[in-house]
C-alpha cells in the first residue's frame, strides 16, 4: 500500500487498458464545454475498461479494498456509513457493508429522487424491503432518511489530487455541497480508473481518500 500521490499507480492487469487512457489526456487549457465533451469520451472508455476486467479479478480487488477500508473506517454504534449497490462493473462491497452493519453501524444507500437535486440517503439493513430506482438500481423502500458521517462513493475515474470522475450527473458533488458537517468521503474503484487529471471544474469536490485496485491509496492529508 502507498499513500504517496506522486508514485506511479499499480495496475491490476492488461484488461484495464490504463496505459492507453493516459495517452488521451488533453491540453490543460480546455473550455468548460470542451472539458465536458472530453469527460464524456473518457467516461465511456473507463467504463468499458472496467467491464473488461474478469469477474474473479473484480472480486479480488473488492476484497483488497475492503481491507483498506478497515484502516480508514472503524464502523460501530453511532456511525452512519453510506455505500452503494454496485452496477456496470463497480466493485461489490456488499460483504463489507453487511459486516459494518453487524458491528453496529447504521448503513445508508444513496437515492436519486429527482434529476438535478441532491441525493437522499435511506437506511439499509440486511433483509429490508427494496425497490428499483433510477437506472434500475435497488434502493431501500420506505426506510428512514439519514445523514451519513462517512460516504463511500464508487468512481469511474480518479486523479492524484483526489478528484473523482463520476457518471456526469453531478449528484455526489451537489450532495456534498449541502451536507453539514461534511462527512468523510472515500472514493473506491478499479486500478484502471487512474487518470493524470480529470481537469477539475469549480463545482468538483475532491474526495478525502481514494482507494483503488493494485494497492493504490491517495489521501489529501498525506
Amino acid at each position: 500500500m502507498t499513500s504517496d500521490p506522486t508514485e506511479t499507480p499499480l495496475y491490476a492487469s492488461p484488461p484495464c487498458f490504463a496505459h492507453e487512457l493516459d495517452d488521451a489526456e488533453p491540453a490543460p487549457t480546455l473550455s468548460p464545454a470542451e472539458v465536458a465533451a472530453w469527460r464524456k469520451d473518457r467516461r465511456a472508455a473507463l467504463i468499458a475498461a472496467r467491464l473488461a476486467v474478469p469477474a474473479a479479478e473484480r472480486q479480488h480487488c473488492a476484497a483488497e479494498i475492503a481491507g483498506h477500508l478497515d484502516q480508514f473506517v472503524n464502523p460501530g454504534p453511532g456511525m452512519i456509513v453510506s455505500l452503494y449497490w454496485p452496477f456496470r462493473g463497480e466493485l461489490d462491497l456488499r460483504g463489507w457493508m453487511a459486516e459494518a452493519h453487524g458491528k453496529g453501524a447504521r448503513i445508508a444507500l444513496p437515492l436519486v429522487e429527482a434529476m438535478g437535486r441532491p441525493l437522499v440517503f435511506r437506511e439499509w439493513w440486511p433483509g429490508c424491503a427494496m425497490e428499483r430506482g433510477v437506472w434500475n438500481i435497488p434502493n431501500p423502500s420506505g426506510t428512514p432518511v439519514v445523514t451519513p458521517s462517512v460516504v463511500i462513493a464508487p468512481l469511474v475515474g480518479y486523479d492524484t489530487a483526489c478528484y473523482r470522475l463520476g457518471y456526469g450527473g453531478g449528484f455526489f458533488d451537489r450532495t456534498l455541497a449541502t451536507l453539514s458537517p461534511r462527512p468523510m468521503v472515500i472514493g473506491v474503484g478499479h486500478a484502471c480508473a487512474a487518470m493524470a487529471t480529470i481537469h477539475p471544474q469549480p463545482h468538483d469536490i475532491p474526495m478525502d481518500v481514494i482507494l483503488a485496485g493494485g494497492g493504490r491509496v491517495i489521501s489529501r492529508t498525506a
